[in-house]
């Protein structure tokens, strides 16, 4: 079937013909698309494809281009209820000439034993694409009876169709939080707390790396944590890399619930350390002194860091030193207040994260069921 060529900029939030772009597929849509979903972006009247067979529901559209293998990942539409809809730029549209079960296409040819067709059809070096003729190429496997791919797209939609709400409930739950944290850090709330200079809060210690040419450096127990390995979860447990302290300076091992930040590039990747570990130079730990809570701390970062990163954003590479970052000043009020804030926080990072764990199971289930369906 035809497709357009219309870049980002020929699309528009309103108009009369939607349109399919590759990066959307690659990215934003799933296995199957909801037609009436109000994130397609719409052709800028004038520049809509004349004579266009427009899809309908149980074409699948293809993305012919993408900087890895995640090329030919495909969707299938459905819901289309008289809209009038357009395939773009770097995608390929196909309609079914035999009846498939709908959305049983578009959930078959993203498992892993339809796409190992297409790995040795790809070309490109830096941008991977296949073509049309390739395309033409591969086989569709499914059960003869409608019925039973029915029951297939069926499970699979519904799992999808979960694993929807847990992300909604998930990113509500983050937006709650960041309303938690926007009310106990106001300026109403905090005119009456102390400043303090990190200096005063705790010791700063800034990490450094190994010499790569001495391997036993590297033949320790104690953890390595870099940049990579901050930001993802609150508490660091683990590394890939483990280090001999041999290799440092007396003293650069931090003790667990050390604040660790990051200093160079992203500047505010947070994390707590609960376990002894070595950091490389990209980061700045404060190990917290009595007197402090240290996760309460780490909020007050959370909070602090956004607005910080944002003037710095415009720096080619910024930074921010041993020196700079123990100038830098954080509100907070007494020991016992720290603590009552910081647990309420806790709370809700530990709901979020129980939901997040929920949610990698269904994403775990919808793999195997995949595996054990399609081999």
């Amino acid at each position: 079937m035809q497709n357009n060529t219309l870049s980002r900029s020929e699309l528009d939030t309103a108009g009369k013909v939607l349109n399919i772009h590759y990066g959307d597929v690659l990215i934003k849509y799933g296995s199957v698309l909801d037609a009436s979903d109000q994130t397609i972006p719409y052709i800028v009247p004038g520049n809509e494809s004349p004579n266009y067979v427009h899809l309908q529901d149980g074409d699948v559209v293809i993305a012919d281009t993408a900087e890895d293998e995640t090329v030919g990942k495909t969707t299938e539409i459905y819901n289309v209820l008289g809209s009038k809809i357009e395939a773009g730029l770097h995608t390929i549209p196909c309609r079914p000439i035999i009846p498939f079960a709908p959305k049983y296409l578009g959930y078959y040819m993203n498992t892993p034993c339809y796409h190992k067709q297409l790995i040795p059809l790809m070309q490109g070096i830096k941008v991977l694409s296949v073509s049309k003729g390739n395309i033409s190429k591969t086989e569709i496997s499914a059960p003869n009876s409608l019925e039973e791919q029915e029951k297939i797209s069926s499970l699979l939609y519904l799992l999808d169709q979960r694993a929807a709400i847990q992300s909604k409930i998930i990113e509500a739950l983050k937006k709650y939080k960041r309303g938690l944290l926007m009310h106990y850090f106001s300026d109403d709330r905090t005119q009456q707390w102390t400043h303090y200079s990190i200096s005063q809060i705790g010791k700063v210690i800034t990490g450094s790396t190994p010499p790569t040419n001495d391997r036993s450096n590297y033949d320790g127990e104690l953890l390595f944590c870099s940049p990579g390995d901050v930001g993802e979860e609150k508490y660091i447990s683990s590394t890939e890399k483990r280090v001999s302290p041999k290799g440092f300076a007396l003293g650069r091992p931090l003790p667990p619930n050390s604040v660790i930040v990051t200093c160079i590039g992203l500047i505010g990747k947070l994390g707590i350390a609960t376990t002894g570990m070595i950091t490389n130079q990209q980061i700045n730990a404060l190990v917290v002194s009595e007197g402090f809570d240290h996760e309460f701390i780490y909020y007050a970062f959370e909070n602090f860091f956004p607005e910080y990163r944002s003037k710095v954003s415009m720096q080619t590479l910024p930074i921010l030193s041993k020196s700079e970052f123990e100038k830098l000043i954080i509100k907070a009020p007494v020991l016992d207040v720290q603590l009552k804030i910081s647990s309420h926080l806790a709370s809700m990072d530990r709901r979020i994260e129980h939901t997040q764990k929920e949610l990698n199971l269904l994403f775990e289930q919808r793999r195997g069921i995949i595996q054990q369906l399609f081999i």
